[in-house]
């Protein structure tokens, strides 16, 4: 019984590593539109309406500010849902959950929005895994 060489177990290693790790990523980006669907169901299920002043904005959230009929002033601590093109000081129609304000998207927009990005990235990722293995197995041993 002969052994197999090192180079050809740590290449076999790596590529499994990668469809492993591209697998736990396209299970994050499938549940990510799901995630988002679910938020959609929770708003229009008890929905509320008020117009919003966005108070920042940041790469991970857009903080805005709104009051609810019953005078509560309402700042969701996640941000608002869905928060593309907006500037600090803009005025803006959100729809919450009335059984938790702190869940609020940006009027008229849905779960829809985040299929393209999250699916632009599932295939970038795995035409980067693609390469990589193909380059792995072709040129293994010159590598």
């Amino acid at each position: 019984m002969t052994k197999t060489p090192r180079g050809v177990r740590v290449r076999r290693a790596v590529c499994k590593a990668l469809f492993v790790v591209g697998g736990v990523i396209t299970l994050v980006c499938v549940l990510l539109p799901i995630a988002c669907w679910r938020d959609d169901v929770a708003i229009e299920r008890s929905m509320g309406q008020a117009v919003a002043q966005v108070d920042s904005v940041s790469f991970n959230r857009t903080v805005v500010r709104y009051a609810t009929p019953d005078g509560r002033v309402i700042i969701p601590s996640q941000g608002v849902l869905y928060p593309a093109g907006l500037n600090v000081g803009d005025n803006v129609r959100v729809e919450y959950d009335q059984t938790n304000p702190e869940l609020t998207r940006v009027a008229g927009r849905t779960a829809v929005l985040s299929l393209l990005p999250v699916g632009t990235f599932l295939v970038s990722v795995w035409i980067v895994i693609a390469v990589v293995v193909t380059v792995l197995r072709r040129f293994g041993t010159r590598v």
